[in-house]
């Protein structure tokens, strides 16, 4: 507090005369909730760890490895307790022989349950929190771990006697339940929880891992590990699965359904409408990567190549020749990528196109390429607080398809898709406008020969992720009619309805003809439309910043975001309309005033 440094290690803040007695009283915590209890703060243990004697620690069997215990500090302003230490296993020298994968609910799964709660007459969202579920499964066999008697605080050591039972300086440790770290910890504490909700009627859906329901009462929950985002309609519902829980574990009730995984939502039930952000998230990370904001507004995450016209425009990204990155700086690049990766998925999109590009470079970095992290970094130090509004709707599933042809290295072409929420769209009527629950954007592995090939194998990929997404839609009560996807390139569309002659598309890969698999099945329904009015094109590749300000409010929720986009202008309509602000009525109602980009340029038919 009193530098403002940045300290993320607990041996400093434990030797800091500021915060030294603060973060040893949390070790303690931590370590009596993990062991026999703390004497200091009253805190019960869960007999997890218990502290090894010389002679026990002669009979460790020799088919296990003695791993490293980790301190993890952090900051949690939300909890009760900010000043968090968690004591942590060095689960890769771990070798484990049984299964470790764990169903668990990702963050599209979270993103479409919310848009369930909008859409549901009466339905409402509230999150559990069961405390130290991690340490409540008992191990199959028992692992052992040591640290160094050094880190302990002084109650610690005399309360446990470690003076005496220390070897060489290191306390011995025996693992018998699961504690973070762990390459087992997942798996078996999700089996003990599974064990535990079975009798009560809780069950994981089939093709959906970490959404339960209840075999009579209708109400479903994504499961995140230990945090449960609940969907209701009746209060009985959610405290049938309260005292079902109860029963094994502690637990903390959030009935506003105000965080989950990190996420802040702010519902507004009367106008069916939920915005969610990340509040001071980026601040944190512009603060441990020591990155100061440039005096101009940095409005672009990613440099733009210069724009070509004829030929040239179809002319392979010219090679990097900018001198390699350092170790350091490679580190640097990784870490960066890490940590935007899921704030970037969860509420800010604009940077994923950035990312993506960055996430390609980052094992063979150059100066370039972290010259180009730093002004994504700048990026979001102007914009740090990005929000999606998701609102009520049919629960549609609808899909912007699109590609770039040639945009990255390697005569690579990249695929993109806007996922969201919606309604049938009609012809003649404007689009309806909802947040992203997913977006698309990656390179596609084969170096496509054509522009259309690169569509086609967009498309193939964004109908990959639509069948997943429909799974998740039907199993949580909402079935799916054939899902619009709207692509900007005929030849793509024609192939995959079967319109036009395949002939010269022959030498296509292969597998990008499922979607002519899917369109014949029912489960698709491919249209063309023009670009301005693809939502994928954003997620494609690379544009200036005036670009980036035009189209933000479609991607982000801003004061001037819109409720639909209009369909395409007629040239006649265009005259006088780039750069300038134009308004538009939708169904008698005024849209809200945006700056208008040539790329986003719309026309209202007299049904809008």
């Amino acid at each position: 507090p009193s530098t403002g440094k940045m300290i993320t290690k607990y041996t400093e803040l434990a030797n800091d005369p500021e915060t030294s007695e603060v973060w040893k009283t949390a070790f303690g915590k931590e370590w009596g909730s993990l062991a026999q209890g703390d004497n200091k703060t009253n805190t019960k243990g869960t007999d997890a760890l218990f502290v090894m004697t010389h002679d026990e620690i002669k009979n460790i069997p020799a088919d296990r490895t003695i791993t490293y215990g980790r301190i993890v500090v952090d900051y949690r302003a939300q909890k009760a307790d900010p000043n968090r230490v968690r004591i942590t296993a060095g689960g890769n020298l771990i070798d484990y022989p049984g299964e470790l994968t764990t169903r668990t609910a990702d963050l599209t799964t979270a993103k479409i349950l919310w848009n369930s709660v909008l859409s549901t007459e009466d339905a409402k969202f509230m999150c559990l929190d069961i405390k130290i579920v991690y340490l409540c499964a008992p191990l199959d066999r028992f692992e052992y771990m040591r640290m160094k008697l050094s880190d302990f605080p002084e109650h610690i050591i005399e309360q446990y006697d470690l003076r005496q039972k220390a070897k060489n300086g290191y306390v011995y440790i025996e693992i018998r339940r699961a504690i973070y770290g762990l390459p087992q910890s997942g798996r078996l504490a999700n089996d003990y929880l599974r064990e535990k909700l079975r009798p009560a009627g809780y069950y994981e859906v089939q093709h959906t891992p970490g959404l339960w329901t209840h075999v009579t009462r209708p109400l479903h929950f994504s499961l995140v590990v230990d945090d449960f985002g609940v969907k209701y309609s009746r209060k009985e519902d959610v405290n049938h699965l309260i005292a079902t829980l109860k029963k094994d574990f502690s637990m903390s009730e959030d009935w506003n359904g105000d965080l989950y995984c990190g996420i802040t939502l702010t519902w507004n039930y009367i106008e069916r409408t939920l915005d969610i952000s990340m509040p001071g998230y980026i601040k944190k990370a512009l603060q441990r990567y020591k990155h100061i904001r440039s005096e101009r507004t940095q409005y672009s995450p990613y440099p733009a190549a210069p724009r070509a016209y004829g030929a040239a425009a179809q002319a392979p990204t010219p090679d990097d020749d900018s001198p390699e990155a350092s170790a350091a700086e490679v580190t640097y690049n990784q870490q960066v990528v890490g940590t935007i990766l899921y704030y970037a998925r969860a509420v800010d999109i604009t940077v994923l196109m950035a990312l993506s590009t960055i996430a390609s470079e980052q094992a063979h970095a150059t100066q370039k390429t972290i010259n180009n992290v730093k002004q994504m970094l700048d990026y979001l130090a102007w914009h740090p607080d990005a929000t999606i509004r998701f609102v009520a709707s049919d629960m549609i599933l609808n899909i912007h398809s699109d590609a770039s042809y040639l945009s990255a290295k390697g005569a690579k072409s990249r695929a993109s898709g806007h996922f969201f929420l919606g309604t049938i769209p009609q012809d003649g009527h404007p689009i309806f406008l909802n947040g992203a629950i997913f977006s698309l954007s990656t390179l596609l592995k084969m170096v496509a020969a054509s522009a259309a090939e690169a569509e086609l194998g967009a498309l193939f990929m964004c109908i990959k992720e639509g069948r997943i997404l429909r799974l998740t839609l039907t199993e949580m009560g909402h079935p799916q009619p054939p899902t619009p996807i709207h692509v900007d390139n005929t030849t793509a569309v024609g192939i995959a309805n079967n319109t036009i002659k395949k002939q010269r598309s022959r030498s296509f890969e292969m597998r990008y003809f499922y979607a002519c698999d899917q369109m014949k099945a029912g489960n698709f329904d491919v249209r063309h439309h023009p670009g301005q009015e693809n939502l994928g094109d954003y997620t494609s590749k690379h544009f200036n910043s005036s670009h980036h300000r035009n189209v933000r409010p479609l991607y982000q929720h801003m004061k001037n975001s819109p409720r639909y986009l209009p369909r395409a202008m007629t040239p006649s309509d265009l005259r006088g309309c780039v750069g300038n602000k134009v308004g538009a009525y939708v169904r008698g109602r005024p849209l809200p005033i945006i700056p208008v980009h040539r790329s986003l340029l719309t026309r209202v038919t007299p049904a809008g």
